[in-house]
């Protein structure tokens, strides 16, 4: 494509989205382009402010909430989460993945922050979602694509989470998702706060992200987006949630691992931030050495592989993956970030000094990568 408005339009002129943001920003020049519409019915047209349900790109934001923690003495990665998790004090696991839930072994050892923060607690999706005591996830949890209405306060859904063993021993195993969860629980009791108040004070206040909440206000919800899914590929759109939906008024349990609404301006501040190494223009949010453990690669080669179906040959961070080897045109080693399932994706490239952002708003078919992400991520690696 020559420019990437017209590589956004080539999948919205064809019906597959409604509407689409992409932002590739390299230093001070940015390319922005908001094409089709804020919903199917062909309403009010995109804007670059538009609002987004951004899903799984809340993982970093709740990652970097607790490297200030970190910083500021309130926590410790190697500390047991049983100081504020009393819940987890003696969590126990299913003999082997497939065993029924009944069927367990006490924890070889405590649950720490670093397990959750790279996603080894024992908590989690593995590629298999059908194992007993991973349907407990979706059927007790509500685990699954981002429906914030529907999830208990988080004392509730703590006790829930603590009748459900753990399906591999804390630190052996990258299994997605549900870490971050456990570790938005985690930081706002370690504060005293709650997580919407928490995540505004760390992170959206310092870095001017000022549309960046777990819900949208009354007088906001014309730029907010719809949400959509295909039944099937090629069918036609179906509405998820409109603009006066599920993220119209606060929810009881706000999810670290994909509550969050935002715009492509709001994440590239954050984004930004990464890149100067936790540096702000006016301050500074996070020190290098904390940037630089969230965007280096926690796992080993066996764990990478066992997560495969979510990674797609990557490696994770802290809350978000991480590049370790050149595999197509838009892999660069140590780009950093992730995807989200409501059509969301957002990295950072140090190599080049790229903040990539690309908001949909038609969930993912699964965990792999659609086509169009990859196409947006080929266009921003040729700079």
């Amino acid at each position: 494509m020559s420019d990437l408005r017209s590589l956004l339009e080539a999948h919205v002129g064809d019906g597959r989205l409604p509407g689409a943001v992409g932002l590739v920003a390299r230093g001070e020049d940015i390319e922005v382009a908001a094409v089709g519409s804020l919903d199917a019915s062909g309403g009010a047209p995109m804007a670059r402010d538009s609002l987004f349900r951004i899903a799984s790109l809340t993982k970093p934001v709740t990652a970097a909430a607790t490297m200030t923690m970190i910083e500021d003495g309130l926590l410790a990665l190697d500390a047991p989460v049983t100081r504020w998790l009393p819940e987890l004090a003696a969590p126990m696991v299913v003999r082997t993945p497939s065993s029924p839930v009944d069927d367990v072994v006490p924890a070889e050892r405590p649950i720490t922050v670093e397990d959750l923060l790279t996603f080894r607690s024992g908590h989690g999706f593995p590629s298999d979602f059908s194992l007993p005591a991973v349907r407990l996830l979706f059927s007790e949890l509500g685990q699954g694509p981002p429906h914030p209405q529907r999830i208990a306060a988080p004392d509730e859904w703590m006790a829930a989470l603590a009748r459900i063993p753990l399906l591999h021993q804390p630190g052996r195993v990258w299994l997605y998702n549900t870490g971050s969860d456990i570790l938005g629980v985690l930081i706002a009791r370690a504060a005293g706060q709650s997580l919407p108040d928490l995540l505004a004070e760390r992170v959206f206040e310092p870095l001017g992200m000022r549309d960046t909440a777990f819900a949208v206000p009354h007088d906001q919800l014309h730029r907010f987006t719809g949400y959509y899914r295909a039944a099937q590929e090629g069918g036609p759109l179906e509405l998820v949630d409109a603009a006066d939906g599920q993220w119209s008024t606060p929810p009881a349990f706000p999810s670290g691992t994909g509550g969050l609404v935002s715009t492509a301006d709001d994440w590239l501040a954050f984004g930004r931030m990464l890149l100067a190494e936790g540096a702000y223009e006016g301050g500074r949010l996070l020190w290098p050495e904390s940037v630089r453990q969230m965007t280096t690669d926690h796992l080993t080669a066996e764990q990478r592989e066992g997560g495969a179906l979510f990674l797609e040959g990557q490696g994770w961070g802290f809350g978000g993956s991480v590049d370790v080897a050149l595999l197509d045109p838009w892999n660069v080693p140590g780009r950093y970030g992730w995807i989200g399932g409501t059509g969301t994706a957002a990295h950072v490239v140090p190599a080049t000094g790229a903040v990539t952002i690309l908001l949909t708003q038609r969930e993912l078919g699964g965990p792999a990568s659609p086509p169009l992400m990859q196409e947006f991520w080929t266009y921003a690696a040729k700079g």
